[in-house]
């Protein structure tokens, strides 16, 4: 059931909610629509509409009926008696899929606490045949209702539940801080639902992480290491798709997850270039990133899809020549090489490339920058000595001569990669 409603805010989209109802593994026999100033405070719908809905269950002998819009749970119930059929809206639609899809441990977590705070105000219905609960001799009372005895226990469970996630999150934050130490960047994939996240971050980490043309594909977080040229090492994270009106039930559930992505020193915010609803999409986005409080973040905007466009993958810069958004096709990989660049400009800043004389006791510096990837030469010359040509960002250089106490006139060679060589990456 959709319902067109003239306040702009509320209005879903019909192709994607017969999408979100596919991919839920639903078998639609019959759409239909309505158009009302505003809801019905009991059925959502008008009384004429719901006898048409009404009609098309018995003549489908349906036994579910979806609508694209959050009932309240007074709303719920009373359809559910007047259509004599289980009613789920669109919340509950998008808890469904979560639910099929989840695979780790902490993703089932993440769902299972969405749904029981969910289903926690919509109890009654499933109790009406339950009055009172009675103990044995010399216990008899009017006891707890069996609803007060779930409330009760799904209070617990929800508590126990959020208890594990803190735990997950504790050991996330201390996965961050260790790379943090280390200095490696991360990278965090966002975007629409559907939108090619999957396969772009296998084809950049060939990764074989699930993907499919549905719906949140992708549930679970997969932490991949990517070398960038330039650059270094980087952490890639592929996170879960949004939607438009996202529940704030999974926000909250998922914030555990959604934590890499405010912690990310990037955000790739993939797009779908040849939807028709790409500008749309992309303020939904933009709409969870604020909420969630990743709205600030540097952000290079990668527009996928290009295969469907017959067009050229290119770089669009800005008038300083920073990159700004990438044309590509994850599916084939016409332009997934521009990408990285991108990455590496965004993520490296300014270059120095030296050739630096080490002592034997400075092994640990040499060490250090055999790590961090950037030795491009190294020859051995008498007593010991070590030459090593290297390429850096300029930050990092100074980072590791502070951490070992070395000044930069004791360590350089003059020649002809460092003769004032500074390149913008």
């Amino acid at each position: 059931m959709h319902l067109n409603l003239f306040t702009e805010a509320d209005r879903e989209d019909p192709r994607e909610f017969e999408e979100l109802a596919l991919s839920a593994g639903a078998d639609p026999v019959d759409y239909v629509f309505g158009q009302r100033d505003t809801p019905h405070p009991r059925y959502f719908v008008g009384t004429g509409k719901l006898q048409e809905i009404a009609a098309q269950v018995r003549q489908h002998e349906a036994e579910l009926v979806l609508f694209n819009h959050s009932l309240s749970p007074g709303q719920e119930r009373n359809l559910e008696k007047a259509l004599a059929c289980r009613v789920t809206d669109r919340t509950g639609l998008i808890l469904d899929i979560f639910a099929q899809r989840a695979r780790t441990h902490e993703g089932k977590l993440q769902v299972e606490l969405a749904q029981l705070q969910y289903m926690s105000t919509r109890l009654v219905r499933g109790w009406t045949h339950l009055e009172r609960q009675k103990g044995g001799i010399g216990l008899r009372g009017p006891g707890e209702t069996q609803l007060e005895t779930d409330r009760r226990l799904l209070r617990v469970r929800i508590k126990s539940i959020r208890a594990r996630l803190r735990k997950v999150e504790k050991q996330r934050e201390q996965g961050r801080r260790s790379r943090r130490r280390a200095d490696i960047p991360s990278v965090s994939l966002v975007g629409y639902t559907n939108a090619g996240k999957s396969t772009l971050f296998n084809r950049l980490t060939e990764a074989q992480v699930y993907t499919a043309d549905q719906l949140f594909a992708t549930l679970d977080p997969t932490l991949r290491r990517l070398e960038l040229e330039d650059c270094g090492p980087v952490v890639m994270a592929d996170t879960v798709g949004f939607i438009r009106h996202l529940p704030h039930k999974l926000v909250d559930a998922f914030r555990a997850t959604l934590e890499e992505t405010c912690s990310a020193d990037l955000l790739l915010h993939v797009v779908d270039a040849a939807g028709d609803e790409r500008h749309d999409n992309m303020q939904q986005v933009e709409a969870v990133l604020e909420e969630i409080g990743a709205l600030e973040l540097p952000r290079l905007e990668v527009y996928n899809k290009l295969d469907l466009l017959e067009q050229q993958p290119r770089i669009d810069r800005d008038s300083e020549g920073r990159p700004l958004r990438v044309w590509l096709s994850a599916q084939s990989g016409a332009g997934c090489e521009l990408l990285l660049q991108a990455m590496a400009e965004l993520l490296g800043g300014e270059l120095v490339q030296h050739r630096v004389n080490l002592a034997p006791e400075q092994g640990r510096l040499r060490a250090r920058l055999y790590q961090f990837g950037v030795v491009l030469q190294e020859d051995l010359v008498g007593d010991g000595f070590t030459q090593l040509q290297v390429r850096l960002p300029c930050s990092d250089w100074e980072r590791l001569l502070a951490a070992e106490g070395i000044s930069e006139d004791s360590v350089l060679l003059p020649s002809e990669f460092d003769s004032g060589y500074r390149a913008q990456a």
